[in-house]
C-alpha cells in the first residue's frame, strides 16, 4: 500500500512520544470517575490535549456540555472519526474501561496528528459522553454528525479475549407507571387499589413471555417504586425495564407483546398504567465485513491474538452510529484471565501493566486502520458497498 509504511513510522514515533501523557490521562480518569453527562474534568483534560496537538476544537459540542469535537486535516477527501468515551459507572467507577479505551483514541489521535499534513483527508475526534445511560452518540447520529464519514471507530476494553467483529443488541429502556388508590392496608384494604399488584403481574407476564421470544432477546427490570409504607395500599408503583434484541424490527415486535402484558396487568388489578422511555434507544450494530477484515489484518500486524466473536454483547450507542456510516468497535484484551465487566476487578484492570500495554497497542491499531482508510480508495469503496448492503 503506497506510503503506508512511511506513515506508520511517523505515527508510531508520535505515539511513543505521547504515550506517557495518555497513561496519565487514563489514571486520572480512573481515580476520578465521573458519571454520564457529568464528565467535566475528563472532557476538559481531553480538550486541552487535543488543543495542544493542534486540533481545532469545538467544546461543548452539539449543545452537550461534556462533549467535544476536534478536527484536523485538509477539509477535503476521506473522513475518519475517532470516538472517545469517558463516563464511569455508579459506585464501581471505570468498570467498563472507558477511561482506558477513551485514552486509547486520544493516543491514536496524537499519532495521526504527525501525518495529517501528508495525506488528503479530515480526522475528527469526537467526545461521546454517557454511553452507559443516555448515549450521546444517539443524538449525534440523529443530527447527522456521522453522515458522510468513511469510517467511525473506537476500541472497547475486554477481559482476556480480543476480537474485531463486535455485535450489539438493539435496546429500549421503558418505564411503566401503575396508578391505584390508597387505603389503610389493615383497616380497610378493600377500599384501595394496589398499584404494586399491577407491577407484580407485569413481571409475571414478562416472565411468561420469555418462553415465546428468541433466546438472544433480553428482558430485565427492577421495581423502581413499590409504595411508601407497608400500612398503605400503594397508590403508585413503577417498574423500569431494558428490552433488547438482535435487530430493531424484532425488538419492536417484542415490545408490542410487552405492552399487552402491561395492559392485561392493569385490567386484572383494576389499576391504570402508562409507559414511556426513560433513556434513549440504542440500535443494533450493523456489520461491515470490509472494515472488520481490514481491522483483523491490523490486529495480526500488531501480533494481537484474535478470538472468534461471541455474538451480541449487550447494547451500545455505537450501534446508532453504524446505522449512519461504516462503524466498528473491536474488543481488546486487558487481562490474562476471564473477568466480568461492570465489576470491581475489571475497574482495577484499567491501571495494570496489561492495561497499559493494551492502551498503547490499541492506539496503534486505531491509527493504522485510520491511515488505511485515508489512503486506500478501494478499501473505502468496499466499506461503503458493505454498508449499503447491510443497512
Amino acid at each position: 500500500m503506497k506510503n503506508y509504511e512511511d506513515l506508520v513510522k511517523k505515527i508510531d514515533k508520535g505515539i511513543d512520544v505521547f504515550k506517557k501523557r495518555a497513561v496519565e490521562l487514563n489514571d486520572f480518569m480512573a481515580a476520578n470517575p465521573e458519571l454520564g453527562d457529568g464528565e467535566f474534568e475528563a472532557s476538559r483534560k481531553i480538550v486541552d490535549i487535543l488543543t495542544d496537538l493542534g486540533f481545532e476544537v469545538e467544546y461543548p459540542f452539539l449543545g452537550i456540555p461534556t462533549s467535544f469535537r476536534g478536527i484536523m486535516g485538509s477539509g477535503n477527501g476521506p473522513v475518519v472519526a475517532l470516538m472517545v468515551e469517558y463516563d464511569a459507572l455508579p459506585e464501581i467507577g471505570h468498570a467498563c474501561g472507558h477511561c482506558l479505551h477513551g485514552s486509547m483514541s486520544i493516543l491514536a489521535a496524537a499519532g495521526l496528528a504527525e501525518v495529517m499534513k501528508d495525506i488528503e483527508g479530515t480526522l475528527m475526534v469526537i467526545g461521546t459522553p454517557a454511553e452507559e445511560t443516555n448515549g450521546a452518540k444517539v443524538p449525534m447520529a440523529e443530527q447527522g454528525v456521522f453522515d458522510g464519514v468513511d469510517l467511525a471507530l473506537m476500541i472497547h476494553c475486554n477481559d482476556d479475549k480480543s476480537f474485531v467483529r463486535y455485535r450489539s443488541l438493539a435496546m429500549d429502556a421503558i418505564q411503566f407507571e401503575f396508578t391505584g388508590k390508597p387505603a389503610h392496608a389493615a383497616g380497610a384494604p378493600w377500599d384501595g387499589i394496589n398499584a404494586l399488584n399491577g407491577v407484580q403481574l407485569l413481571f409475571h407476564g414478562i416472565d411468561m413471555l420469555r418462553q415465546h421470544v428468541r433466546p438472544e432477546a433480553r428482558m430485565h427490570g427492577i421495581v423502581s417504586q413499590g409504595g411508601l409504607a407497608p400500612n398503605i395500599v400503594p397508590e403508585r408503583a413503577v417498574a423500569s425495564f431494558y428490552f433488547r434484541a438482535p435487530a430493531r424490527k424484532y425488538l419492536n415486535e417484542i415490545l408490542e407483546k410487552v405492552y399487552n402484558c402491561a395492559r392485561g396487568a392493569a385490567l386484572a388489578t383494576g389499576t391504570e398504567v402508562k409507559w414511556d422511555k426513560f433513556e434513549v434507544s440504542f440500535d443494533n450494530m450493523v456489520p461491515n465485513d470490509a472494515a472488520e477484515s481490514m481491522m483483523e489484518d491490523v490486529y495480526r500486524e500488531l501480533n494481537i491474538p484474535l478470538s472468534e466473536s461471541p455474538g451480541c454483547l449487550g447494547s451500545s450507542d455505537v450501534g446508532n452510529v453504524s446505522q449512519r456510516c461504516t462503524a466498528i468497535q473491536p474488543m481488546l484484551s486487558i487481562t490474562d484471565h476471564p473477568v466480568a465487566a461492570h465489576t470491581h476487578e475489571f475497574a482495577r484492570a484499567v491501571t495494570t501493566s496489561l492495561g497499559y500495554q493494551a492502551l498503547e497497542k490499541g492506539a496503534r491499531a486505531l491509527a493504522r486502520a485510520s491511515v488505511k482508510t485515508f489512503i486506500d480508495t478501494d478499501l473505502r469503496n468496499r466499506m461503503q458497498k458493505a454498508f449499503k448492503e447491510n443497512i
